[in-house]
């Protein structure tokens, strides 16, 4: 049985020296908020419809995907300066950059491809057409596989980055939303909407082999859409943000059990672990808002303004 808390408004121990990115994505912006005393200390405003959100191998750089401006943006976390676009296709809406960092891969989700993106050329490597509707994007750890999440076509595209084709498809349930390797790589963890679950896929066999179904206290179950998803760094828990269920779900990684529902904000959409795996950082879309939450005695120990609809989280040390 999985305890479900209530949400606090206070603040416990600080994390030292981390900066947290939140992209606002009606409000072309990113709240930028230091990890200590967890409050904002800047807006940066970039692209149109900016959503995912991911921090070069460097640290020097976010890359941001402006949606609506067709680009993936390149802005210095020193400043907050835009300092380049990046050619990414139609419609950007997430990416994953390779373990080397070179290439970054983005879904674009209005011509059915996943564009490659050479980062240090500024130029498109390749693309591959995907089902209909890609999103998510998750890079395995060797280097070797690209994988999309179909949301029309229920299903995951595999693209061996090597041949630069698309190697083969996995069904999942409906509606998958992101897609996140374990760091040794021998699991895919894939939210599905519509479908209500989380799914675990073999990358050996790419085949489900589990599948984790919710059920929030008082929440109609068409509300539970799982969206974001990620590991502690010891990779022993899972955090799932479940949508307009304004829930986020920690689940044992070994017995694939809910152990913990905690009560954020208003249709929570992605989450970030900070290094010490302490706390997780929430985008809740519709109360312009971030969850701060203690992972250890899951609950929020504080709310903290952003922009209009926050959407992606990223965190640097």
């Amino acid at each position: 049985m999985y305890k479900l808390l209530p949400p606090l408004l206070l603040l416990t121990a600080p994390a030292a020296g981390q900066t947290i990115y939140v992209t606002n994505e009606r409000g072309s912006s990113v709240t930028v908020i230091d990890a200590k005393t967890l409050r904002p200390t800047a807006t940066w405003t970039v692209g149109k419809r900016p959503r995912g959100v991911v921090l070069s191998r460097d640290g020097r750089h976010l890359y941001i995907c402006a949606s609506d401006d067709n680009s993936v943006q390149v802005v210095d976390r020193a400043t907050g300066e835009v300092l380049h676009d990046l050619p990414s296709g139609e419609n950007p809406e997430t990416f994953a950059l390779s373990p080397d960092g070179r290439l970054l891969f983005a879904s674009n989700e209005r011509d059915s491809t996943v564009t490659a993106i050479d980062v240090l050329k500024r130029a498109v490597a390749f693309q591959v057409v995907v089902g209909v509707e890609p999103e998510g994007m998750a890079v395995s750890p060797d280097g070797r596989f690209a994988v999309s999440t179909s949301e029309t076509d229920h299903a995951l595209h595999w693209i061996d980055i090597g041949t630069r084709a698309l190697a083969g498809t996995t069904a999942v349930d409906e509606r998958p939303r992101h897609a996140e390797f374990t760091a040794d790589g021998r699991e895919l963890w894939v939210s599905a909407e519509i479908g209500g679950t989380v799914q675990v896929v073999d990358p050996a066999t790419r085949k489900v082999t589990d599948t984790i179904r919710f059920e929030v206290p008082g929440v109609a179950p068409e509300k539970v859409l799982p969206v974001g998803v990620r590991f502690t760094p010891d990779q022993r828990q899972v955090l799932v943000a479940l949508g307009r269920a304004d829930h986020v779900a920690i689940i044992d990684r070994a017995s694939r059990k809910v152990t913990a529902l905690v009560p954020v904000g208003r249709r929570v959409w992605h989450l970030a672990v900070t290094p010490d795996g302490k706390r997780a950082f929430a985008a809740n879309g519709l109360s312009d808002s971030v969850s701060v939450i203690d992972i250890v005695n899951a609950k929020v120990v504080a709310t903290i303004p952003a922009g209009r609809a926050p959407w992606g989280v990223a965190i640097a040390p």
